[in-house]
């Protein structure tokens, strides 16, 4: 039995060394080493072996399975070597490697994280809000009249159940300020809707940043101060930057602000980025009535809000002519942006 046991790992041994490939390799270990194979076939005779002999063949055996299973794995490594260098066969090491392509952030995604760091810089806080409103949040309580144009439905999208699309993001400062007594500064960047005609300056879906501060003694020069250093980190040091008195609804006294855009080759001029003003003492009265307390009686607190849009400030910021392509998604103007 014992020279039977040698005789099967030699000839086991044999034809793992003569296999060619992966295939052959792994009949020879079917051969040797299945349930059926010449091995295993030895190892079940173990029970005719004399007790006194049984130690010494089980041994003799385990030694030869571990010959065999070590035999096996070495080819196989080897087998392995050989198709990895029959792979490389003919590359030329010395060509360059293909340039892999690099994705970048959405210009609308650069410019929102940009200035949500200058805010939060400042001390402003993220707040949010949903963009299915009511007609209180969205038009009421920012004293927007029963007969302001923004709220017929050629400007705002209705739903049959009388709820809307919100036109602004100035619905969060209103919903953030029913849940929480002053002070409070915060920053709500987020999508707006109206029923603007697409072209090369409108979308209908657009995005916007608004901000809001609310405090005791909070005053006109703070908010002119806060703008003129965000627009300056936006835009550049040298940025000048204008307020014209212009109206809204939900503040008083309200502004509309321009920075001088300097183009290389072009005559400088003003555009138009933002809106704000100090908020509007109806407001906290409106939101005094909702809350059912007096944290933001206006004989006690003053406020300011600013509102722009991202859109716009990524136009200008880089040059872009048509709004529409921040939204079709062409890779051949994304990829500007890698």
């Amino acid at each position: 039995m014992n020279e039977s046991i040698g005789s099967i790992q030699t000839a086991a041994l044999a034809q793992i060394a003569a296999a060619t490939d992966v295939r052959t390799l792994d009949d020879a270990r079917v051969a040797v080493l299945g349930k059926k194979g010449t091995l295993s076939l030895a190892a079940a005779g173990i029970k005719e072996v004399p007790p006194q002999e049984k130690a010494a063949f089980g041994q003799l055996l385990n030694a030869a399975r571990t010959a065999i299973t070590a035999a096996l794995a070495e080819k196989q490594a080897a087998l392995r070597e050989q198709a990895d260098r029959a792979a490389l066969a003919g590359i030329d090491l010395t060509l360059p490697a293909r340039r892999v392509p690099v994705g970048s952030l959405h210009p609308l995604t650069l410019i929102r994280d940009q200035a949500i760091g200058i805010l939060r810089r400042m001390g402003f806080a993220l707040a949010d809000g949903p963009e299915i409103e009511d007609e209180f949040h969205c038009f009421d309580a920012l004293n927007t009249p029963a007969d302001h144009p923004a709220r017929n439905e050629k400007d705002t999208f209705y739903f049959d159940s009388g709820k809307l699309l919100r036109t602004h993001t100035s619905s969060v400062q209103i919903r953030t300020m029913e849940s929480q007594p002053p002070p409070l500064r915060i920053i709500a960047p987020g999508s707006a809707y109206r029923r603007d005609e697409i072209d090369a300056t409108h979308l209908s879906a657009f995005n916007q940043l608004e901000g809001l501060y609310v405090d005791r003694e909070v005053s006109l020069p703070d908010l002119k101060g806060t703008l003129e250093y965000f627009f300056r980190e936006m835009f550049g040091t040298s940025t000048e930057v204008r307020f014209r008195p212009h109206f809204f609804p939900f503040t008083e006294p309200s502004f509309e602000i321009d920075v001088k855009l300097q183009i290389k080759g072009q005559t400088p001029r003003w555009i138009e980025v933002a809106g704000c003003g100090m908020v509007d003492p109806a407001v906290f009265e409106s939101l005094s009535q909702s809350r059912k307390d007096q944290a933001y009686d206006p004989e006690q607190v003053t406020g300011f809000a600013f509102g722009m849009g991202l859109d716009r400030l990524a136009m200008i910021r880089w040059g872009i002519k048509d709004i529409r392509l921040l939204i079709e998604n062409d890779v051949r103007f994304l990829k500007q942006f890698a």
